[in-house]
């Protein structure tokens, strides 16, 4: 019997929006879903040279990961094909019926829904005895609170089995000021946030302004990460972290998540024109921002992965030596080029995001 691969969990895949929003079949290898795209002749961005799906979710190891719910507001400026509703209404609709996607997936055994520590617990415990006889492991978050309709609505999404909340995403949302813009948080921003923290869901910081990043972290006393963010030092751009930022989440006890989108990876990037092997980008540029993440931390317990592979992009804003998320298990060769000991590689993979999470639900108030 071959040796299993290490586990890796990624804290961010838009799993649900490509299958509803893309029509993609998931449960299909990534080469039909490649095929079929473009044998129907869909144009533009990320189309024909998608990079998930769950047959390389398996194949590369990914055994648990963060899925999202993304329905966004149209907003001016930011007319991208992930914020197309108008009304807070429909964004509710869209976000029920992508949480309704994963039920059906859980109904196969497709994936498994972990909602607490006991499930993620018996996840862990199953898949290191035989992955290829488990579900892949989800924990559901939201990206962008627009779905919420108002704060005394955080409750019915809990119950619902969603356990983690970012307040917004490009441009600005009903509760606070997103990527792209400045500004703090909405009136009803931190209501939302108590309201959250009275339920135990998690905060993600991804995708705040500055302004609310630190607005909501002085408002929210609960279990905070950012699960899909790079290095400002490295990259300097709003939507990336500050290394003030970083200590802050730091303090927090937060883990962060290296992202793989190219424009997040290198500086000077120009969408639609740049391209990873002209730009040089390449996995190892990813360990570039996961070792800045560990070297202002002073140690490797808080940096992790959140590829954010396929989020509205494919192998043309990817790293050039990444055909699908199973390369990812070039990962720990890399880190081990670094100097990483086999215990920090462990923790970047998945050992902290794991430990983050046993640690926010043993908390009161938490299921």
């Amino acid at each position: 019997m071959p040796a299993q691969l290490p586990l890796i969990f990624d804290a961010h895949l838009d799993l649900a929006w490509n299958a509803l929003e893309w029509n993609r079949d998931l449960r299909l290898p990534v080469a039909d879903i490649r095929h079929r795209e473009l044998a129907q002749q869909l144009s533009g961005k990320g189309r024909g040279v998608n990079t998930v799906s769950f047959v390389e979710l398996r194949r590369g190891g990914v055994g648990l990961f963060i899925a999202t719910l993304l329905p966004r507001l149209v907003r001016p400026g930011f007319l991208t094909p992930i914020q197309r509703y108008e009304s807070m209404e429909a964004a509710y609709g869209a976000a029920v019926g992508q949480m309704a996607y994963y039920r059906a997936l859980v109904a196969q055994k497709q994936l498994r829904w972990i909602k607490d520590a006991a499930d993620l617990r018996n996840h862990l415990s199953g898949w290191h005895q035989n992955s290829e006889g488990q579900p892949l492991g989800f924990i559901l978050s939201m990206e962008g609170a627009d779905s919420v309709l108002s704060p005394e609505q955080v409750h019915e999404w809990w119950v619902a089995g969603l356990r983690i909340i970012g307040p917004a995403h490009y441009g600005v949302s009903p509760y606070a000021h997103g990527t792209g813009t400045v500004g703090g948080l909405f009136p009803p921003g931190k209501p939302l946030l108590r309201a959250m923290e009275k339920v135990g869901m998690i905060l993600d910081v991804t995708h705040l302004a500055d302004q609310s990043f630190d607005e909501a972290l002085d408002a929210y006393a609960g279990p905070v990460l950012a699960s899909h963010h790079n290095c400002r030092a490295l990259v300097p751009d709003q939507r990336q972290l500050t290394d003030d930022q970083i200590k802050r989440l730091v303090a927090r006890g937060a883990v962060i998540g290296s992202a793989l989108d190219t424009w997040m990876l290198v500086p000077n990037w120009i969408r639609g024109e740049s391209r990873p092997e002209i730009a040089g980008v390449t996995l190892a540029t990813m360990v570039d921002h996961i070792d800045h993440v560990c070297q202002v931390a002073g140690n490797a317990k808080h940096a992790g992965i959140g590829t954010d592979l396929d989020g509205g992009f494919g192998r043309e804003q990817s790293p050039c030596d990444l055909d699908t998320i199973a390369d990812l298990q070039r990962l720990p060769e890399l880190l081990r080029q670094r100097g990483y000991s086999g215990d920090d590689i462990t923790g970047i993979l998945h050992g902290n995001w794991v430990r983050f999470f046993e640690t926010a639900w043993s908390k009161d108030g938490a299921a």
